[in-house]
């Protein structure tokens, strides 16, 4: 066969055909690929050399090896055990062989392991219809799940290091999947064939364009960041700036209707990432849908801090975001009466809030709704796993020398969660099949990191994940102790089925601790889909309980379930508190003039 004309040979097994590689422009491309590669260490080293390399990766090391040991350390101190899960171990893997002799020799056999239906990284026939694949894979998941059995049975060890463990264990063990790699992935060796090497330069130079971006560390790029534009495709609901302080810019939106409800409504956007997950495209943004019900929408944009924000406090943000808002909201619109939302740790900053003001007699939030917000962290998601008093100590060290924690570590956490899918994915995608990630606006912003102030994210850290002292009635702010059960107001809690970040259990916890009505709702799927579950695309469901009573396992067995989006049933719920309607406000055409249209100033600042 002609080595140039592509040509393929045959497979065995119905597994796919090998493509034939042009000998010699696999050879250039190799060379290209060197030199792809020099650039990459260039991009690494430039921050070191600069005296400009980011900290924090030793201190992260040194945390995974030190909770496996611990683990490693119960095992060692029976050695019967050890014997135990090594023949385990030798079991299933002569299992397997014994399987691959059968198939080598034409029988059928029935495979010893099979992944998830969902994991998209074995989705290619040739993980099952190539003998040699099929034992690769096999023998992964053989190896991962005995890893993770080893920490699960482990004895005597902590519930949060045990936690750790499972964590790091699964980082490892997505890391060394063998659909990470050209050799051991039928997919890209086929490509890699197939194009004679061009795939992996074309990864290289986007490896160290990557790397660049990173200063010196890799941030994966998961959409096509030039398919985006702030303000034109996305964060584009009009409306105007009409209130900036040192910590936040405060949007008033346009109207889309002749009257509006007469309570103005404040949105309460996490810091940690930015407002416009909540105003996305026009057909995703929940902000454009809530102008276009009759709603006078004010949505705070938070500062990208930097080493001037050090000292900002949970107190600061109260106090110069929450209260500086109603009392801009209240020159703009002459109301002082609000509905207000809080999203993730913006409504824990609301719950905050609200305690405060129910301690000292403010009144001016007449209703509080919650997305995917916790007050009580006793079943906290899995970023607890990132807080004990070493790992808080690692970062206010860190923070002292800044200022603040880096974006990229948060966004880093975040990812951490679903490795699968929010790392491995896209380097294999990018880097190895050469690919450009395909423009998705949700990605886009989830790339699109912002700072946290030392102050307020070591406050955060410990008041709330590993002291809980918000739920127990011990958090100080401004003075007062704060007490949720004073919060007398309506509540709608909302809480996502699926969230790994706020879990509905969780969720439905910390609705408990209000002493008002609550309105318990779960939306189908996630932290972010869930939320962002517009009526137009009917993609998700929801459920409807009545209050949190009892236990979460009951209320979910005994809800009723809805079809589509959840936006219908909360807009009810605001307009039937105060149904009245005025004309429709224009932002700026009050006491307070224009400063910017929206979205602003702030939520350009990158990272």
């Amino acid at each position: 066969m002609d080595r140039r004309t592509g040509e393929t040979s045959a497979g065995a097994n119905g597994a796919a055909e090998v493509p034939v590689p042009d000998l010699d422009a696999f050879a250039q491309n190799m060379s290209r690929l060197v030199e792809e590669y020099g650039k990459v260490t260039a991009a690494y080293l430039k921050p070191i050399e600069r005296g400009e390399a980011k900290g924090g990766q030793a201190d992260e090391a040194s945390e995974m090896v030190k909770t496996l040991g611990r683990v490693a350390e119960k095992w060692v101190s029976d050695p019967r055990k050890i014997i135990e899960a090594q023949a385990s171990l030798t079991g299933d893997f002569l299992t397997l062989w014994s399987t691959m002799l059968k198939r080598a020799g034409g029988e059928e056999a029935k495979p010893v392991i099979e992944p998830d239906k969902r994991d998209a990284r074995f989705a290619d026939p040739d993980w099952s219809a190539h003998p040699m694949f099929d034992f690769v894979k096999q023998a992964y998941l053989i190896g991962t799940r005995w890893a993770e059995s080893m920490v699960d049975r482990a004895e005597d060890l902590d519930p949060h290091t045990r936690e750790k463990a499972r964590f790091y264990v699964k980082q490892i063990a997505s890391a060394l999947s063998p659909s990470n790699f050209v050799a051991t992935n039928p997919e890209l060796l086929r490509e890699t064939l197939q194009q004679n090497g061009e795939n992996l330069v074309r990864g290289m130079k986007m490896l160290a364009e990557d790397i660049e971006a990173g200063r010196g560390e890799l941030k994966i790029r998961q959409s096509d960041p030039g398919a985006f534009q702030i303000g034109v495709n996305i964060a584009s609901t009009p409306g105007k700036v009409v209130w900036r302080n040192d910590i936040m810019e405060l949007i008033q939106y346009a109207p889309a209707t002749e009257t509006v409800l007469k309570r103005p409504l404040l949105i309460v956007p996490p810091w940690i990432n930015k407002f416009y997950i909540l105003d996305l495209n026009a057909e995703k943004s929940f902000i454009r849908w809530c102008v276009a019900q009759g709603l006078t929408v004010f949505c705070i944009s938070w500062v990208n801090p930097d080493e001037r924000h050090a000292g900002k406090d949970f107190e600061s943000y109260m106090r110069e975001g929450v209260f500086a808002a109603l009392e801009a909201i209240e020159r703009a619109t002459g109301e002082t009466k609000v509905s207000a939302i809080g999203y993730c740790v913006g409504g824990t900053l609301l719950g905050v809030t609200l305690a405060y003001m129910a301690a000292v007699g403010d009144k001016r939030i007449e209703s509080a709704t919650f997305f995917t917000t916790q007050v009580d962290f006793a079943q906290a998601g899995e970023l607890s796993v990132f807080v004990d008093e070493e790992q808080i100590r690692a970062v206010e060290e860190q923070m002292t020398k800044s200022g603040y924690l880096d974006g990229a570590r948060m966004a880093g956490a975040f990812n951490m969660l679903r490795p699968n899918d929010l790392i491995w994915s896209y380097a294999v995608n990018n880097y190895l099949k050469g690919k450009a990630p395909t423009p998705f606006d949700l990605l886009y912003w989830n790339s699109d990191s912002t700072r946290m102030p030392a102050a307020n994210h070591s406050f955060y850290l410990r008041n709330c994940y590993l002291e809980n002292k918000l739920s127990k009635g011990e958090m100080v702010v401004g003075g007062q102790r704060l007490d949720l059960k004073k919060v007398a107001i309506p509540i709608y809690n909302l809480a996502t089925r699926e969230d790994h970040i706020a879990p509905a259990r969780s969720v439905f916890t910390g609705s408990q601790c209000f002493g008002g009505p609550v309105d318990y709702i779960v939306a189908g799927s996630g932290h972010i889909a869930g939320v962002v579950n517009p009526p137009g695309k009917v993609k998700y469901q929801y459920w409807t309980g009545g209050p949190a009573r009892g236990t979460y396992e009951d209320w979910i067995a005994a809800a009723q379930e809805h079809p589509g989006s959840w936006w219908p049933h909360w807009f009810s719920w605001v307009e039937a508190q105060a149904p009245k309607r005025v004309k429709a406000r224009v932002p700026g055409a009050g006491k307070l003039p224009a400063l910017a249209d929206a979205p602003g100033t702030y939520v350009l600042k990158k990272a």
